[in-house]
């Protein structure tokens, strides 16, 4: 049982979501490192030091959801944030999903029906899927926090603006995140009766695997919206898309 307060991130053992899992531990929370790959994750947990545990957790497989929420509540007692970090921008379903110059492809246009749904898969089906089954734990929580990496190209706000010569909403990826903001939307509207908030977090392009690397931010820069927003007090917010600069169109 912890007597600190327990983070779990899926998809930290890298990226933005290794960085977000580090960087809660600085602030005093036992952190949870969600990994499809157990040794990858322990990997990841190992690095960050004390206080940091690696669970196997594939955020498209129902069982392994249903184990990673029966072992935190048996190993750790409680669970107070909830970051759904993990996420895909291809399957490899597709010749051109993401191209080495980050360009964004894997157009709906031409995409196959396999590549889209197996996006959807990771990037919103697992999003409701994990937050579903730590709700008991996180309802048990004093203040508990969900924070979902929400993405400017999904903004259908951003996107749709005329003549704007930044707009990236061409495939599956973008419409899965602007379905997730949609999803964070509807669990903040949810859960607004309870002490738990809801927002989402946009990293900005940041330099992942995610695209190859071709990013402009490191990693210390995106995780920072996603660690503010778990942190929040009780004067907080829910039901918002935001990144350090502040609000994001939805």
């Amino acid at each position: 049982m912890s007597n600190s307060p327990v983070a779990l991130v899926t998809g930290a053992n890298k990226g933005i979501g290794a960085q977000i899992a580090k960087d809660l531990a600085g602030h005093g929370f036992t952190v949870l490192i969600g990994s499809r790959s157990l040794e990858k994750g322990q990997t990841a947990a190992d690095s960050i030091g004390e206080n940091a545990y690696a669970v196997q957790l594939d955020v498209t497989d129902s069982d392994s959801i249903a184990a990673a929420s029966e072992r935190i509540r048996r190993e750790f007692g409680r669970l107070d944030v909830l970051v759904n970090n993990a996420g895909i921008s291809h399957a490899g379903k597709s010749d051109n999903a993401f191209p080495s110059d980050g360009a964004a492809s894997g157009l709906l246009t031409a995409a196959p029906m396999e590549e889209i749904r197996a996006v959807y898969e990771t990037n919103v089906f697992g999003v409701i899927a994990v937050t579903q089954a730590m709700l008991p734990l996180l309802r048990e929580a004093p203040a508990a926090r969900i924070v979902n990496l929400g993405s400017t190209g999904g903004s259908l706000s951003w996107n749709s603006e005329p003549g704007n010569p930044h707009r990236a909403m061409y495939g599956a990826y973008s419409a899965s995140k602007s379905a997730v903001h949609a999803v964070t939307f509807a669990f903040a509207a949810a859960l607004e009766s309870t002490p738990i908030k809801v927002n989402a977090a946009c990293p900005g392009f940041t330099s992942t695997a995610l695209n190859n690397f071709a990013g402009t931010r490191s990693v210390e820069q995106g995780a920072r919206e996603a660690v503010r927003l778990a942190m929040l007090g009780a004067d907080g917010p829910t039901g918002t898309f935001s990144d350090e600069d502040g609000p994001v169109a939805w």
